[in-house]
């Protein structure tokens, strides 16, 4: 392909990746994704254990979308070699997928209640796909840092060393959450603890939240309207690892899960499951602002977040 026919374009969405649109004249539009493999601390603690990681997570999204017939995951566009993710240099990782013509939600904002009914049924086809056919980890209660989490709480009575303009105003802000930080912490492994080993898991995708979903345009959806994006996250775990995001007040949404897959929802592992989700988010925030950093736009959001979630967790 002639060079000058190659197009790139920096998309700033998202968080926790870097992507890319690439226009090229012969095949369309894709959607590059370059990923820190320092930073997916749910896969692993290594190098090699995230790419291996990412790696198994992709290969199983396309295994769902070609083989198991869910039109609604997008998965990556393996490369030649079958490969669906490649490294690129030490630290990174590259992907490449469809662009997808459409409009994506957003964190904060509820989906519309026929997206979310939709939701609910893609949940749903992905919980009834059996879990044997997948090499996929247990991923349950655990936390992507939890292990700098409980440092940092054991280092709250002197300074912290990162240096940053946020360093200390997070140490002081988790000194006054520490009590109901570390109850979180015990009251995920009582349930984990006390939990059934036989208890019966499920693929999930671990993050169906509203800004990992798009609604591709009529003209170009297939057999797909709602398309569920980002499944670096999908593992294998109780169903309710997903539907505590979709679960409203009025309990519809759980309605309707039990009745397209027979299977009720547990209301205290969905509790259980948005408190792991508020401890996650604080185990990446503190990590972030206890290590040497200026402040960025990253930062300054690492910080309000961390604010809004200590809130969260002691109210």
């Amino acid at each position: 392909m002639p060079a000058g026919t190659l197009r790139l374009r920096y998309a700033p969405v998202g968080g926790g990746s870097y992507h890319w649109v690439v226009t090229d004249g012969r095949s369309g539009r894709w959607f590059v994704t370059v990923d820190d493999l320092d930073g997916k601390g749910w896969l692993g603690r290594t190098r090699p254990a995230v790419f291996a990681g990412l790696g198994a997570a992709l290969d199983a999204a396309l295994w769902l979308r070609r083989e198991a017939g869910l039109g609604f995951v997008a998965a990556p566009v393996p490369a030649r070699d079958g490969q669906s993710v490649r490294r690129l240099g030490d630290a990174h990782t590259v992907a490449v997928f469809p662009y997808l013509y459409g409009s994506p939600g957003k964190w904060a904002k509820p989906l519309p209640a026929a997206d979310l009914d939709e939701l609910v049924a893609m949940l749903a086809a992905l919980h009834r796909v059996d879990p044997a056919a997948v090499g996929l980890p247990h991923r349950e209660m655990d936390l992507s840092w939890r292990g700098d989490l409980e440092v940092a709480l054991r280092e709250l009575g002197r300074p912290w060393t990162g240096g940053g303009p946020f360093t200390e105003p997070a140490r002081a802000l988790l000194a006054g959450a520490a009590g109901p930080v570390r109850r979180g912490l015990c009251t995920l492994d009582r349930w984990a603890s006390g939990r059934a080993a036989a208890a019966s898991v499920v693929i999930t995708h671990g993050e169906p939240h509203p800004g990992n979903v798009i609604r591709v345009a009529p003209a170009r959806a297939g057999d797909a309207g709602l398309m569920l994006i980002d499944w670096d996250t999908v593992a294998l775990a109780p169903p309710e690892r997903d539907l505590w995001m979709v679960a409203a007040e009025t309990g519809d949404e759980l309605r309707r899960y039990t009745e397209l897959t027979g299977r009720p929802a547990d209301v205290t592992a969905l509790e259980l499951y948005r408190l792991r989700w508020a401890l996650d988010d604080l185990s990446c925030f503190v990590r972030d602002l206890r290590a040497p950093h200026r402040r960025t736009p990253g930062t300054e959001h690492a910080w309000q977040a961390l604010e809004i979630t200590i809130a969260q967790l002691t109210r």
